[in-house]
């Protein structure tokens, strides 16, 4: 008796279901905020939200996708996501989506479907922008003119429910409505006659609007033209034509064939046919013959995804009247989908110290064929540490069955194969790749110590000068590495902007051009952090060394090239060879061979008279001052560096040569009246050879004129005395024989029949000098002044004595 009450109670335990009988049913509003409030699943299901937690409630769906998530807590059912009753439903009249609750210890499920309702959220839409009409002139008041609807995705009253025109219009008006086969139609109805001398062409827009508590409208162009003739529209056979075709039907199939006639003759009787542009239909998949009429496939349908395709085609005459008819093409299904295995959890990496029995995936299958085709098992290959479980229907649960080791094995592949009961049967293989996550116990290592780059200075910017490498043992994240800078030194804030490095590879790059004059090298830190946590993390230094250029010019510092006028040096006539006359010392911001400078006389009034030192810059006296030398030496120095290709930078300088520094002052004075008539040099030269040459001629006629007088003169001895000599002066000088710059004091005495003339040096500023007035000339004329000259002027001086011949070879220059 006892035995028998046993078994009594253990077949009523058997037969207690798992699932309940009737499904919770919710409805909710789409397009709801993430988090809105379904219902209390809870409290509607008779649980304690305690029981969800404890009974590790979570939901499932067939789909796998999770439109909703449970608040263990509360019990209640919440939004996890934008719901588009559109995408998820399209144009059903209602919107259910049907779940699983799943709970454990022990395993029930709970059927809970949620309705979606639709609102008004989707405007109307209009195939086409602009659509164009060509209405003959002789078209009768009351023509109709189909147009292609606006379609609306929403549904019942949210759709679309009126048509109108703007601006209204006394030609025009839209009539909507629906056919007894219950196709919706829109037609642009002809209010009066047409006159197309009158008016060639008429604008206005149709307007969709929904019947939505704030309603959505759609606009499309409305063009007529209006034509002389043509007053016939093509026809079709038949105003909704339907074909069934198989699923696998090859690319290039016939669907069917439509036939429109044309009352008219000639060219308005020909007709063309093409498909009206539409709104969500799959008019991509077939393809219209424009003459024939013929629709064919362009490529294989699925019966999956769309189980029919309604097409809108338009026949067009010669003259621009048009008819539309409706093609509805039902696709057969066929039995040609594999098992879909669809994953609702998939945990990886999992710790290695996971517990047996913890639960790697949940996953369920289906196949969207039917009958036994549709019958799907799940299997799992051979594995000690994993197993596969059926929970409900067609859910199953990948669990492991022992411990886990990383050390020993890192990685496992699971194959879960699907098949159906198809012959032959279709398979579906899943892999699941699972990873034993491990520790992060290992910082990363620079391959080096220390690093040392090199950059050259005015570098372009961002150039790589090197790169850091460092490894971490661990892998995954634990091992990916991320560089970045800190300060060489702690008390620094922050790092040389001037340089930056590349956080994925490592690579150092020098951000703007770098000056050696201004650093010469930079140290920062580069710091290699991995992505652990808490992330470990390893410092290098890295010290950046600058490379001078040859950028800089030598610059001069003396004689100093800023002063005007610039200064000069002074040199006694009686300096012999070697004489330093002056050093020029200029510097080189760069360094090394790029600061070495070297000396050369680039240019100078007499070359052979100074020579340059290459290496000191000291001007030197390459021979004694002769009188023949100018008083005035201009040189310029051209100052080199040995960089490549070298930079120069040029001095100039004078050197005035005098009998002693007391000529400094006139000296100086006619320097400065020389400066201020450079610009005249030319045409004073010029005027010295012609005064030159004038005076060569009075002089060349004085001679033989004092030649004549003296064979005159009868073995007797004349001798002119001052009067006789001031007069004879005083005639050449009015004659203009004598140039201004120049006095000079004659003596002829009797004797032997030669004539000696005593030749005086210039008259220096003996004379007062208000008396005097400073002359301009060449070079070797310079210090030399044009002032009245007197008898007393003209005393000897320093003379010698010339004979006649020897005064007419002087040339007076």
């Amino acid at each position: 008796m006892a035995i028998a009450r046993q078994v009594l109670c253990l077949s009523a335990f058997l037969s207690l279901p798992h699932a309940r009988s009737q499904p919770l049913r919710y409805s909710v509003a789409e397009e709801g905020e993430s988090g809105s409030v379904v219902g209390n699943v809870a409290e509607d299901a008779g649980l304690a939200p305690a029981q969800l937690s404890a009974r590790r409630a979570r939901l499932a769906s067939e789909d796998g996708r999770q439109h909703f998530r449970l608040e263990r807590g509360t019990g209640r059912l919440l939004v996890a996501e934008r719901l588009d009753r559109e995408e998820l439903c399209g144009q059903a009249a209602t919107c259910t989506l049907p779940f699983e609750l799943v709970l454990a210890n022990p395993l029930q499920f709970l059927r809970v479907e949620v309705t979606v309702e639709d609102i008004n959220d989707h405007a109307p839409v209009f195939p086409e922008e602009q659509v164009t009409f060509k209405i003959p002139e002789t078209s009768d008041p009351g023509s109709r003119f189909p147009l292609e609807g606006a379609q609306d995705l929403d549904i019942g009253s949210n759709s679309i429910q009126a048509y109108s025109i703007s601006p209204e219009n006394e030609c025009f008006s839209v009539s909507f409505g629906t056919r007894s086969n219950g196709d919706k139609y829109v037609e642009i109805v002809l209010q009066k006659p047409l006159d197309r001398e009158e008016q060639a062409e008429i604008h206005f827009t149709v307007i969709a609007m929904d019947g939505g508590v704030l309603p959505r409208s759609g606009t499309t162009q409305i063009h007529i033209v209006v034509l002389d003739v043509n007053d016939n529209a093509p026809v079709f056979t038949q105003d909704r034509y339907v074909r069934h075709i198989l699923e696998n039907a090859p690319e290039g199939s016939v669907v069917l064939r439509v036939v429109a006639t044309d009352q008219d003759a000639g060219p308005n009787g020909d007709i063309s046919y093409q498909f009206s542009q539409a709104v969500s239909q799959s008019d991509s998949a077939f393809v219209i013959d424009p003459v024939s009429g013929e629709i064919k496939l362009t490529k294989p349908l699925d019966f999956e995804v769309a189980e029919n395709h309604e097409l809108s085609v338009r026949a067009t005459d010669g003259g621009g009247l048009s008819a539309i008819c409706k093609v509805l093409v039902e696709v057969v299904d066929v039995n040609d989908n594999a098992p879909e295995l669809v994953v609702s959890s998939f945990s990886s990496p999992l710790p290695e110290n996971a517990l047996p029995g913890t639960v790697v995936a949940l996953f369920n299958v289906k196949d969207r064929d039917s009958g036994a085709n549709g019958k799907v098992s799940c299997a799992l290959e051979d594995q000690l540490s994993f197993s596969l479980h059926a929970a409900y229907k067609n859910y199953y649960e990948l669990v492991t069955v022992s411990t886990l080791d990383r050390e020993e094995t890192a990685r496992y592949i699971l194959s879960v194969t699907a098949a159906d009961a198809g012959s032959p049967p279709l398979t579906t293989t899943q892999t699941f790749t699972v990873d034993i996550s491990d520790v992060n116990d290992n910082a990363p290592v620079f391959n080096q110590t220390s690093y040392v780059m090199y950059v050259r200075e005015n570098n372009v910017p961002t150039v790589l000068v090197g790169a850091v490498s460092a490894a971490d043992a661990d892998t995954g994240l634990n091992a990916k590495i991320t560089y970045s800078l800190l300060p060489a030194h702690p008390t620094e804030h922050p790092p040389c902007s001037c340089i930056s490095v590349n956080s994925e590879n490592g690579d150092v790059f020098v951000l703007r051009p770098l000056d050696y004059e201004q650093v010469k090298q930079i140290e920062v830190l580069v710091s290699a952090s991995d992505a652990g946590s808490p992330a470990l993390s390893a410092n290098v230094t890295v010290r950046l060394v600058v490379v001078d250029e040859n950028d800089n010019a030598p610059l001069v510092l003396y004689p100093s090239q800023d002063s005007s006028p610039p200064s000069s040096e002074l040199v006694p006539v009686s300096s012999e060879a070697g004489y330093l006359v002056t050093k020029v010392v200029a510097v080189d911001a760069d360094s090394g061979q790029n600061s070495w400078l070297s000396y050369h006389l680039l240019r100078a009034t007499d070359p052979g008279l100074f020579v340059m030192g290459a290496q000191s810059g000291e001007v030197r006296l390459r021979r004694p001052v002769t009188e023949r030398d100018a008083v005035k030496q201009k040189l310029v120095v051209l100052v080199q560096d040995n960089g490549q290709p070298p930079l120069s930078a040029t001095a100039s300088l004078s050197a005035l040569l005098l009998h002693d520094f007391s000529d400094v002052r006139i000296t100086h004075s006619s320097l400065a009246v020389e400066d201020e008539g450079d610009s005249l040099t030319m045409y004073l030269i010029i005027s010295l050879v012609f005064v030159s040459l004038l005076f060569l001629t009075s002089m060349a006629a004085f001679v033989t004129h004092k030649v004549c007088k003296r064979k005159e003169l009868k073995g007797g001895h004349v001798l002119y005395g001052a009067s006789n000599l001031q007069s004879s002066l005083a005639d050449a000088v009015a004659a203009g024989t004598l140039p201004h710059p120049y006095c000079y004091e004659i003596s002829l005495t009797t004797g032997s029949g030669n004539s000696e003339f005593k030749f005086l040096k210039p008259i220096l500023p003996s004379l007062p000098p208000q008396h005097c007035t400073m002359g301009r000339g060449s070079d070797d004329e310079q210090g030399f002044t044009s002032c009245p000259v007197t008898m007393e002027d003209m005393a000897p001086r320093n003379t010698r004595t010339l004979s006649a011949e020897q005064f007419n070879s002087l040339s007076f220059n």
